[in-house]
């Protein structure tokens, strides 16, 4: 559900005079305007799907174990890509990263359904995460050089609404899907549907490129990709270590460690790690509300497939409520008016988060109905549109017009950072707590006996959402 933002924008306004009028969808850019949705449309489905499809392929392939390594996986290689891709974008324009970031998550679809154990699943996922990420930020790059700037919040209003239909259909389609066809067809289907978004906005891309070339190719920043690969490599060895849990697992714990931390004091800014008053905590806030409510996301579709014995269909549709309502908190925050209760939004919104993370735990008790995690993650949904919304505005606020594009990176890397690590700290608390045991076959009647797992993953979770509240105090700074 996160809208990504670029790590470095080239956002050059269109020169005067050339702005020949019109909206989003006229005709000079209807085409440009349907193929760039169309792609993140394609990008929300695939999200959404496979939430409802990873249980059954985790089961299937023995891989229950690393069934966090497929989230946590995909996050890891966009780290890095995040910041090639930005960087590429700003050389040669966004045309190529664009292109290249579709083809490559198009591989890593193919990998992942053709996977015949679990590594080679995470795998693909992995190399699905570097296609999305030169993909959403070459997106971004594209609002930035081809529309003016009058069109381009239609546009981010639109990568936004883009969400609310796979949050229905997809679940609907991906559980249908695997209970008939299987689960590898949720994966191999979604490349083809790349080809349409691909066809209808290529002619329409390049004429953009040729109006508004790259004027000024810029240098990679080398040091900036190479804490990006530290990150991305010391987050995958500490998640390594993590699901080992021996003594032989301290070896790629500590070089995770030792690679990840000063690549990540290198690539957010200064005292977000302590919380420094006003941008740091604001940046270190979208890392904390997007690691914590997707981190449960991943495992609620499991336990109701495991604990409640539901089918991958209503397992998936239990988090439709939340995508739904999510754009329910995010139109609330920029109602007029509501700009004098920012702070007060961001705290309402983890609270929210906190609340619904441990509801949908509540379905672990007897006698509690199923449908009380979807309620609860409807709840959660408005609580992340309030949180994730109002620190965006925050951070634009708070940067200066030469700084917003380095804090918009800065956000991205949080999220995703947030993402990796509180994704991977499920996966372990996951393994260690007999989660990866669960029978292949009669699962439910396996697991009914060790609901723990789940509970502990999503108590934790709840608890660092209410961090994120207690830290909202903090994103105004001092006078």
């Amino acid at each position: 559900m996160t809208t990504a933002s670029p790590t470095s924008v080239d956002s050059t306004p269109i020169p005067d005079g050339t702005d020949p009028g019109g909206g989003v969808l006229s005709g000079r850019y209807r085409a440009l305007t349907l193929g760039i949705v169309s792609v993140v449309l394609v990008i929300a489905f695939e999200a959404t799907a496979v939430n409802t499809a990873m249980p059954t392929a985790a089961r299937q392939l023995n891989g229950l174990g690393l069934y966090a390594f497929a989230f946590s996986g995909y996050f890891t290689t966009t780290l890095f890509a995040l910041v090639v891709s930005g960087q590429w974008c700003d050389r040669r324009g966004p045309l190529r990263p664009l292109f290249t970031g579709i083809a490559v998550f198009g591989a890593g679809l193919v990998v992942a359904g053709t996977a015949p154990g679990m590594w080679v699943f995470v795998a693909g996922r992995a190399i699905q995460g570097l296609g999305g990420g030169l993909v959403i930020v070459a997106l971004y790059v594209v609002v930035g050089r081809a529309y003016p700037e009058r069109l381009r919040p239609a546009v981010f209003a639109a990568f936004s609404s883009a969400w609310v239909l796979p949050s229905i259909v997809g679940p609907l389609v991906s559980g249908a899907v695997t209970q008939h066809l299987g689960w590898r067809w949720v994966f191999l289907a979604v490349p083809v549907l790349i080809l349409l978004p691909l066809a209808v906005m290529g002619p329409a891309l390049a004429r953009s490129e040729r109006e508004h070339p790259v004027l000024k190719g810029a240098d990679f920043d080398r040091r900036r990709t190479l804490l990006a690969a530290m990150a991305a490599v010391g987050a995958g060895l500490l998640q390594y270590a993590g699901q080992r849990r021996d003594l032989i697992g301290l070896v790629p714990g500590i070089a995770g460690a030792a690679l990840l931390v000063p690549a990540v004091l290198g690539l957010l800014p200064k005292r977000t790690l302590r919380a420094g008053r006003g941008l740091p905590t604001v940046i270190l806030l979208r890392g904390v509300a997007a690691g914590a409510f997707f981190a449960a996301e991943a495992f609620i579709p499991l336990m109701m497939t495991t604990q409640r014995g539901l089918s991958p269909t209503l397992a998936g549709l239990t988090l439709t409520s939340g995508g739904l309502s999510w754009a329910l908190g995010s139109w609330l925050q920029g109602r007029p008016g509501a700009e004098r209760y920012r702070e007060a939004m961001i705290r309402c919104g983890f609270v929210l988060t906190a609340v619904a993370i441990a509801g949908a735990a509540l379905v672990l008790v007897p006698g509690v109905p199923a449908w009380a995690a979807s309620v609860a993650w409807g709840v959660g949904g408005i609580g992340m549109g309030l949180a994730v919304a109002s620190v965006s505005v925050l951070m634009m606020k708070l940067s200066a017009p030469e700084d917003a594009g380095a804090n918009s990176a800065a956000l991205q890397m949080s999220d995703a950072l947030g993402n990796v690590l509180l994704t991977g700290l499920a996966g372990v608390l996951f393994a260690a707590l007999g989660g990866g045991s669960l029978a292949v076959a009669h699962e439910c009647a396996a697991a009914a006996g060790s609901p723990g797992a789940f509970a502990v993953i999503l108590l934790v979770m709840a608890g660092v959402a209410l961090l994120g509240a207690l830290l909202a105090g903090r994103v105004r700074a001092r006078s």
